[in-house]
């Protein structure tokens, strides 16, 4: 489990149409590309979470703007392991196909 205060990211999952919420990650949990559930306020969202130097998630369903409130990342099923992409346009692609397991 990843706890923090929501911060401003790069803005990138926003413009290719999938934002993220971006914590500090302070866990040992292996990076990659995880489901799980993230907490927010009083509501559990599915979500596809990367876990690198910082946590940041996709939530199934929500649009709002989360910064500085609190979330729980409760990370679960390991999805595949962390990949840089040549185009946009396969990054994309895969996260459709992350999301499928989510």
């Amino acid at each position: 489990m990843i706890r923090d205060i929501v911060r401003k990211g790069r803005g990138y999952g926003k413009k290719i149409g999938y934002p993220t919420i971006n914590i500090n990650n302070k866990s040992k949990i292996k990076h990659g590309v995880y489901a799980g559930v993230v907490r927010l306020g009083k509501r559990n969202y599915r979500a596809g979470i990367v876990i690198g130097e910082n946590a940041e998630a996709y939530l199934v369903g929500y649009r709002g703007n989360a910064y500085g409130r609190t979330a729980t990342m409760e990370v679960g099923k390991f999805i595949r392991k962390f990949k840089k992409f040549k185009t946009e346009k396969e990054l994309i692609a895969q996260i459709k196909k992350d999301l499928e397991n989510v």
